[in-house]
């Protein structure tokens, strides 16, 4: 299996690691399966909530634990953009993706009472309306492709839904976000996006570079996504999207999510303040309607114990190693967001920010009926 999914493996062992004493203080601040001192929103569990980059655990070689399964129930997540493409030029990509397509239709058969896969905008709603886990199969590498349009029929008929460009580095479509030279969308990628836009593919830009993210986005006919980012006007690192590239999208009809990542801050351990901040910041230049959350991590409560810790650490010196670290990735500073651990983690997020005085609507199209609607919009063919 690609070293690229170490990431979610690592968060997956310590999440199902014995509970321990905090290591640090704000550890404390959120319990699993609770609120933190946030408290919630009465419209949650009847909400269309979408987590447009995340996972609810499990590995290819690991099916989906108890824990994991009770994470997923009471999470009240109507779905995930789940990454099932293999990231990296390895001559395998193609062959691990469909060893990961297979791990989750095996996943599929065995929780039919708690997972759904969704092709189509009314798979979204069976999701929600049935309280199930809707599985958005996306890629976060445009690898496995080659440069062949052709396997994006092929992928399609498998159920992938997203398709990311470029991951950190560059590939036959464009540079991702690392690259100096800072070259655009490629012959192949023009080719790629096309094809997507004629099989209703949502084009996801999240860590391409800046001239690849404009191109795309100006090529596309469709609207576009920028599933899991920040905003560079808060902190300027590779990973967050510029005010530039967030209005562009916006005018294109696109949607960006917010993560729960490093790249919040540029020191420090971000909390569920570091979101809000990029949150409004983001609604300041999109829009309220162009604005929702990818987290980029588990539904499950993180316990960080001593294991996880040395895992994380070994995670950034496997990353730096291939060359695909991008700066804010730091030993100290971990992948989630302490005072939202919880697998109800939204609710409290949404409880947090109709606190600030944002309006329930407002609220509603951030926790899902933004990227609902794109969906919708983008998967008619």
């Amino acid at each position: 299996m690609s070293r690229a999914f170490d990431r979610r493996r690592f968060l997956r062992l310590s999440a199902m690691a014995a509970a321990g004493a905090a290591v640090h203080p704000w550890m404390a601040v959120a319990q699993p399966g609770g609120s933190s001192s946030g408290g919630g929103w009465k419209g949650y569990g009847k909400a269309l909530v979408v987590d447009a980059l995340g996972s609810p655990g499990g590995t290819a070689d690991t099916p989906l634990s108890a824990a994991e399964l009770d994470a997923i129930r009471s999470s009240g997540v109507t779905a995930v953009n789940l990454t099932v493409g293999a990231i990296g030029s390895g001559a395998s990509v193609f062959e691990e993706t469909f060893g990961t397509i297979g791990h989750w239709e095996r996943e599929l058969d065995a929780h039919p009472d708690i997972l759904l896969k969704v092709k189509t905008a009314a798979d979204l709603e069976k999701a929600r309306a049935s309280g199930r886990l809707g599985l958005v199969y996306g890629f976060q590498d445009a690898t496995p492709l080659g440069e062949d349009p052709d396997r994006l029929n092929l992928f399609s008929r498998f159920g992938v839904r997203v398709v990311q460009l470029t991951y950190n580095r560059r590939n036959l479509l464009g540079d991702g976000c690392l690259e100096p030279a800072n070259a655009g969308l490629s012959r192949v990628g023009q080719a790629m996006v096309e094809r997507m836009n004629e099989l209703g593919l949502l084009v996801d830009l999240s860590h391409c570079g800046h001239r690849t993210t404009t191109d795309a986005i100006a090529a596309s006919k469709k609207p576009v996504a920028i599933t899991h980012t920040g905003c560079a006007a808060l902190a300027d690192l590779p990973r967050n999207k510029t005010d530039e590239e967030l209005r562009q999208l916006a005018a294109k009809g696109g949607v960006a999510g917010i993560y729960f990542m490093p790249f919040l801050r540029t020191k420090g351990q971000p909390m569920a303040e570091d979101v809000i901040r990029h949150l409004e910041h983001a609604i300041k230049v999109c829009g309220e309607d162009h604005v929702g959350i990818g987290t980029d991590g588990l539904l499950s409560h993180i316990e960080l114990t001593p294991e996880y810790m040395q895992r994380h650490r070994e995670d950034i010196a496997y990353r730096r190693r291939a060359g695909i670290s991008a700066p804010g990735e730091e030993e100290d500073v971990y992948t989630f967001i302490p005072d939202l651990n919880t697998p109800r983690r939204l609710e409290t997020l949404a409880g947090l920010l109709l606190a600030r005085g944002h309006s329930e609507s407002r609220v509603e199209k951030v926790l899902g009926g933004n990227f609902g609607r794109l969906f919708q919009e983008v998967w008619r063919s």
